[in-house]
């Protein structure tokens, strides 16, 4: 890789499939980056755990492998960022060690004792309306009954490993504990903090905790961690990290952010409204936004953004790349000439190709993408995924296709009601994330969405080029307007009238299958217990 001479950030984007590590240019400029990957932990009873050390030896090698490549980065770095998977968990000790391996965000172990915490009499929506009324006034929402945020897995934890729990110094959302790592000092930011709804987000540029709700979250607030704005410097690079990582110590550890935050800064989209398409393990659609507003009946909350001041909608659909891996990983449907044994990047490009090749109905076979239960625009742990209309004449072209269809037509779901809650038409939608690499999945996506998608240059990049910026602008090397700038829009894809009414009527027996069904899956999981 050519070396730039201008100042450079190390940015560090924590996946749920593995680490991504690149110099991230004042210019906007990704000089160079690396992956390595890392192992998911699925358990019995809804649990899904990593290995916070398999988080810090992926940040090592992939660090290395660019650190290597670019041996001038030792002096052009001035400052490291991290991004990442949020609503994680890591018990952490006084010593600042990891003392088991990390509830994240699919982990929903922890549903029943979060449903009895909120719980109560009257009640709307499962939430006892007193309690109800205070979590939203003050933070914007609350504890997901899904089990499938750090409230409830801090009471798993509590309630079946009272041993650990007891040790336990405080609980991190995943990355701050890589900020841990880097500077020996935990704190979580005014945004990273935020779904653990037991702080007080009125003023965003002033989030503290509010003693009544870390009551309510029934939380010990002497386990929980400082607060820091994102744009705040933690501290500094320690010598025994940067020894590992092969940089200069005492480079400044800024404070980062999660990775819809991230995402949303390096897509460009950082103007009140502008909107963005994640298309990754999960999927979201999220615009910063000038009010503190909440959408309870489909979760969905304008929560502190990154940008000091600012609030971001925050919503999370939770299986969309994801349900590919499903595909190939455990129903073995491969692209022709392929093995389980072949590259990710093999098999999603050979997708691309079957999709391609079937009709634009896929013969009218439906997929319903909840693999994982769903977040947004409903909050059910219990709905479940897959095929409706199957027959003897169904190719596996016409599954890929009908895949790639059924996380778009979910997204369209909630696309109506992130147009209620922003007040005004999202058009156009910038498109990131590994899956925007794909031309056949944008245009579905337009041509479901009605909208005109924007795929941004190197989308699979943009936590990492969004947080990059974040630490640059933390330590005063760029201004917070140049975070809108320098994210140049790669391919525009819109729809095609001609599908309309076929894609139209699709998406309606989509939604008629989730109602229709919603009973029999919810009678299926009580058995299933």
């Amino acid at each position: 890789m050519t070396f730039t001479s201008e100042p450079c950030a190390l940015a560090i984007d924590l996946g749920t499939s593995g680490a991504k590590v690149a110099l991230v240019a004042a210019g906007g400029g990704i000089v160079d980056w690396s992956f390595a990957p890392i192992e998911t932990h699925v358990l019995p009873g809804s649990g899904v755990e990593q290995d916070p050390d398999d988080w810090w030896r992926a940040v090592v090698a992939a660090t290395r492998e660019v650190t290597t490549r670019n041996p001038a980065a030792t002096e052009a770095v001035v400052a490291v960022g991290c991004t990442g998977q949020w609503s994680g968990t890591v018990p952490v000790d006084a010593g600042g060690r990891a003392l088991s391996r990390a509830l994240i965000w699919m982990d929903g172990r922890g549903a029943d004792l979060v449903r009895e915490l909120v719980g109560g009499v009257p009640h709307v929506q499962g939430y006892a309306v007193h309690k109800l009324a205070r979590w939203i006034r003050l933070t914007g929402g609350a504890p997901e009954k899904s089990g499938k945020g750090p409230v409830a897995h801090i009471a798993w934890l509590k309630h079946n490993r009272p041993d650990l729990y007891e040790r336990a110094a405080t609980f991190l959302e995943p990355k701050d504990y890589l900020n841990l790592r880097l500077s020996g000092k935990a704190a979580a930011g005014f945004d990273s903090i935020a779904l653990h709804w037991v702080t007080d987000n009125r003023d965003p540029a002033n989030v503290r905790y509010a003693d009544r709700l870390v009551h309510m979250a029934r939380l010990d607030r002497s386990k929980l961690p400082e607060l820091r704005p994102a744009t705040a410097i933690l501290g500094s690079l320690l010598e025994a990290p940067a020894g590992e990582l092969g940089l200069l110590p005492g480079i400044p550890v800024a404070m980062g952010t999660p990775d819809l935050h991230s995402a949303a800064l390096g897509s460009g989209a950082v103007a009140d409204y502008a909107t963005h398409l994640y298309l990754g393990t999960s999927s979201w659609l999220v615009a910063h936004v000038p009010f503190k507003k909440t959408d309870l009946l489909h979760n969905m909350a304008s929560l502190p953004a990154a940008l000091p001041g600012r609030y971001l909608l925050a919503n999370e659909q939770e299986s969309a790349g994801a349900c590919l891996v499903y595909l190939a990983d455990s129903l073995e449907i491969l692209p022709p000439g392929l093995t389980p044994a072949s590259r990710p990047e093999e098999v999603f490009r050979g997708y691309d190709i079957m999709a391609e090749a079937a009709e634009p109905g896929s013969g009218g076979i439906i997929f319903a993408p909840w693999l994982n239960g769903e977040r947004t625009p409903i909050e059910d742990s219990r709905i479940r995924g897959g095929f409706l209309n199957l027959s003897l004449r169904a190719t596996t072209n016409d599954l890929v296709r009908a895949v790639f269809k059924g996380v778009a037509f979910n997204t369209r779901w909630l696309l109506g009601y992130v147009d209620k809650f922003l007040g005004r038409s999202a058009d156009p939608i910038r498109i990131i994330g590994g899956g925007a690499r794909s031309d056949v999945w944008c245009q579905i996506y337009a041509d479901i969405l009605g909208r005109v998608i924007q795929r941004v240059k190197r989308p699979r990049l943009a936590n990492l080029r969004g947080v990059g910026r974040l630490a640059l602008l933390s330590v005063g090397s760029i201004s917070a307007t140049d975070l809108e700038n320098n994210v140049p829009i790669a391919a525009t894809f819109h729809p095609n009238a001609a599908l309309r009414r076929r894609y139209d009527s699709l998406y309606r027996e989509f939604l008629a299958f989730q109602r229709a069904t919603r009973r029999i899956q919810s009678r299926l999981d009580d058995r299933n217990r």
